[in-house]
């Protein structure tokens, strides 16, 4: 194996991985991400014990135990440019090994689930409700940046590009699938499944007007009349496309939990969002362990 070059895979003196400032034994093989670097105290409350507390920058990790099984949560930021940092990261820390610099001969896979927030785009998914995102649709370009078609529903992509005659200077969409054994194990009669659409930005993106234009009105009007074979999309956020995409094509498991706190079309916000999410966070947990 050809080891991999000191500008490739930054490693800090102490012998963390260069962004998440974590060594390899800092972290659980059962990984929460949250956007939100206050998020990240907010899952690992419900711990029973907390062995690790690292930050740097926006990324917080926190590792510990529930009821006997070790969980890491760490804070990724917003937008999947994080994304691509944060799960390129955590598998280096597992499957290469950083005296060589070589990748691993043993495999080790992650479950990383994402606990965030999210808004619906479907009048019929309510404020302060959960979501599992079974399909995600991406609008930024990361994944286009590897070799990824052996991951992507081309066909789901190409029939949203036609439907919503999707501008050729934006992006090309790309569609990814999670887990299904992750979607089973958190799916109950509290959770609706969703199709998310991941967003490149909170405003313009997400057809949100303040004082400039967006390029198309109906945009979101688009996204949910959008249907190929009962597919809908369901919901909007920043992260879930990257997740599911770079998990893939690690060889990791990864699921997406989306706490409900904006219906768009209805204009309605929830009352009480920090509730709404703790609740997310205790069920994803009590579901996990």
């Amino acid at each position: 194996m050809s080891k991999i070059a000191a500008s490739e895979l930054i490693i800090n003196p102490d012998g963390s991985i260069y962004h998440l400032n974590i060594l390899p034994e800092d972290i659980a093989t059962t990984i929460i991400t949250v956007g939100d670097p206050d998020r990240v105290s907010s899952v690992s409350k419900y711990f029973d014990t907390i062995e690790v507390q690292k930050a740097k920058r926006e990324f917080v990790t926190h590792t510990g135990t529930l009821n006997g099984k070790r969980i890491s949560v760490i804070s990724t930021g917003i937008g999947t440019d994080n994304i691509d940092i944060v799960f390129n990261e955590l598998d280096a820390l597992f499957n290469v090994d950083f005296a060589t610099r070589e990748v691993k001969q043993s495999f080790t896979q992650l479950d990383i689930i994402r606990i965030g927030t999210s808004g619906s785009i479907q009048a019929n998914i309510p404020v302060d409700s959960f979501l599992i995102s079974e399909y995600a649709i991406g609008f930024d370009s990361l994944l286009h940046f590897y070799e990824s078609d052996h991951v992507l529903d081309m066909e789901l992509a190409e029939a949203f590009i036609k439907q919503t005659n999707w501008s050729p200077k934006k992006s090309e969409p790309y569609v990814v699938k999670g887990n299904q054994q992750l979607i089973d194990q958190l799916a109950s009669e509290k959770t609706v499944s969703g199709f998310t659409a991941t967003n490149v930005g909170f405003y313009g993106p997400q057809s949100r007007k303040i004082r400039l234009n967006v390029q198309d009105e109906q945009l979101n009007e688009k996204l949910a009349t959008f249907n190929h074979n009962n597919k809908k999309i369901t919901n909007l956020e920043m992260e879930t496309a990257g997740i599911y995409g770079l998990a893939n094509l690690l060889g990791h498991r990864s699921v997406s939990m989306n706490a409900i706190i904006a219906n768009r079309p209805l204009g309605e916000f929830s009352n009480t969002p920090k509730q709404t999410v703790d609740q997310l966070i205790q069920y994803t947990l009590g579901k996990l362990t």
